[in-house]
């Protein structure tokens, strides 16, 4: 009898388990089933504290376009995760500094990777500044030194346009928006379609993906592992070390500089991007900080 009542037992919760897996929601189903893979959908999701309307068809599948996307692009988002260990704790206190809502350094992700490109355009650097742009924004361009390469300065930069992009549109994502569209041109299409929200535009192609970029991008970084995404933490990119030479003088050749430096013209380069020729001529004593590795390149 005690056997009978038992297995009777077993019975019932295995029933009252199978209720309960079917009655579980079909998104919560889909999210169980997806989670660790390329087809993994967040409930929800907002920019910079503003909410994205996921219950409007067109959004969602917009924004399922691009994290399909670049969940699946395996290496190059891999490469981004890696840069991004080295980049964004150079970025973050920045914005920070300036009022400006972390999620911007996704902008910079769309933007370039986290690298010094160069695109058909000629905008450059990680922040992918015009050459007329930057030098509204305060940075020095020439053939000698280009400071849309020098991250810090280009982030200030950056900080400076979205700063007085929200103070014209009230958005941060509009904002976000114009930094692809310009001010100019995302007003235009505002007062011309008699909306005031980025997500009721009809917009070109590029500035109609480029927000949800920015979303699958940040979706995608802060939750690597439900994307499919599992980097080992020695994987990643770290900062390497440096001390800052400050130099108010001409210096003829880099190459014999860096010697002087204890390093070579290789590793100058590469820590210093904005220095874009051999030399550097500096006739007005303006003052440069030189950035020099202190570890990180013994041969040994």
């Amino acid at each position: 009898m005690m056997k009978n009542k038992g297995l009777l037992t077993t019975i019932i919760a295995l029933i009252v388990s199978g209720i309960l897996i079917f009655a579980i929601s079909g998104d919560e189903k889909d999210k169980s089933l997806h989670e660790g893979t390329a087809m993994y959908f967040p409930v929800s999701i907002d920019f910079a504290g503003e909410q994205t309307p996921l219950q409007i068809s067109d959004v969602r599948e917009r924004l399922d376009r691009e994290l399909l996307i670049n969940a699946n692009l395996h290496s190059t988002t891999t490469l981004i995760i890696k840069r991004a260990n080295r980049v964004f704790p150079v970025i973050e206190p920045i914005l920070e500094k300036y009022g400006v809502p972390g999620d911007f350094k996704y902008l910079a992700v769309i933007e370039s990777g986290l690298t010094n490109s160069t695109s058909s355009a000629g905008a450059r650097g990680v922040w992918q500044f015009m050459t007329d742009t930057a030098k509204e924004k305060g940075m020095e361009v020439s053939d000698e030194v280009d400071e849309r390469y020098h991250l810090e300065k280009s982030t200030e930069a950056a900080c400076k346009y979205l700063l007085g992009a929200k103070e014209k549109f009230g958005s941060w994502t509009l904002a976000a928006a114009s930094y692809n569209g310009g001010m100019n041109g995302i007003f235009k299409k505002m007062e011309e379609q008699q909306v005031d929200n980025y997500y009721d535009l009809l917009l070109t192609e590029e500035t109609s993906r480029y927000v949800f970029r920015i979303l699958a991008l940040k979706e995608i970084m802060k939750n690597s592992d439900k994307y499919g995404f599992s980097i080992p933490k020695e994987a990643l990119y770290y900062t390497i070390p440096t001390k800052k030479i400050v130099v108010d003088s001409s210096i003829t050749d880099l190459a014999k500089f860096a010697k002087t430096q204890g390093v070579n013209y290789k590793i100058l380069k590469i820590h210093n991007p904005w220095l874009r020729d051999k030399k550097l001529t500096n006739t007005s004593g303006k003052k440069y900080e030189i950035e020099i590795p202190t570890s990180g390149y013994n041969k040994q």
